[in-house]
């Protein structure tokens, strides 16, 4: 009965340590993330003309990077804290591909169809799997090797705002149909990236971490 007490007591106590660090790093991000919807408005209003076409292209250029981006940053940060083994890729993939998806293409996918859009579902892990997967590998190899966490975060927000743009557009309306809906498509664009972009790159990596096991004080 004992241990079963103290198993609950630490139970207790890592909830309330993972409640606190996803409400810090919400709130933390919520300007920058902001910041990033409103440059993917700007983006649509000067890209009026932008074919359907043109509008994948570039999303299946976006989306890739930014599967490595996520890489570098959910590995980095599980490394940080001490994370090795074949747990090192799987979390890895898991952090980058799997959430990457959930932002870059779940998210907008819905919110397309919320506006009355007759969305295109796509993945691009298995559409493109010749391309994102190789780079989700190369980004968790890279920051294995040498982990990093800071810059590739803030590259990480825009691409992923930029890709959730573009999916919109490409398997949803044309661009033009969108501009009454701007001030949706900024919650789109908004929520897209910041729930799971923290998830990817702190939220999720530290879910498997002991504890004191930082070797590094770097934040995001």
């Amino acid at each position: 009965m004992k241990h079963i007490n103290e198993y609950v007591t630490v139970f207790r106590m890592r909830v309330r340590e993972t409640t606190k660090l996803i409400t810090k790093e919400l709130l933390s991000h919520v300007p920058f993330t902001a910041f990033g919807a409103i440059t993917g408005i700007v983006i649509l209003l000067l890209t009026i003309h932008l074919s359907p076409n043109t509008s994948e292209r570039i999303f299946y250029t976006l989306h890739p990077v930014h599967v490595v981006l996520s890489a570098l940053v959910t590995t980095g940060m599980y490394r940080l804290h001490r994370g090795k083994g074949v747990a090192v890729f799987l979390i890895g993939y898991t952090g980058s591909v799997g959430i990457a998806t959930i932002s870059d293409i779940l998210f907008p996918y819905f919110g397309g169809i919320l506006l009355g859009a007759e969305m295109e579902f796509h993945l691009g892990f298995i559409e493109k799997w010749w391309l994102v997967n190789p780079l989700a590998i190369l980004g968790i190899s890279i920051a294995y090797w040498k982990p990093t966490t800071r810059f590739p975060h803030a590259g990480h927000v825009l691409l992923s705002t930029w890709a959730s743009l573009f999916y919109l557009t490409a398997f949803g309306f044309g661009v033009a149909n969108y501009l009454p809906l701007l001030l949706f498509v900024f919650f789109i664009l908004f929520l897209s990236v910041w729930f799971p972009c923290c998830l990817s790159d702190i939220i999720f990596p530290l879910l498997f971490v002991k504890a004191g096991n930082s070797t590094s004080d770097n934040n995001l």
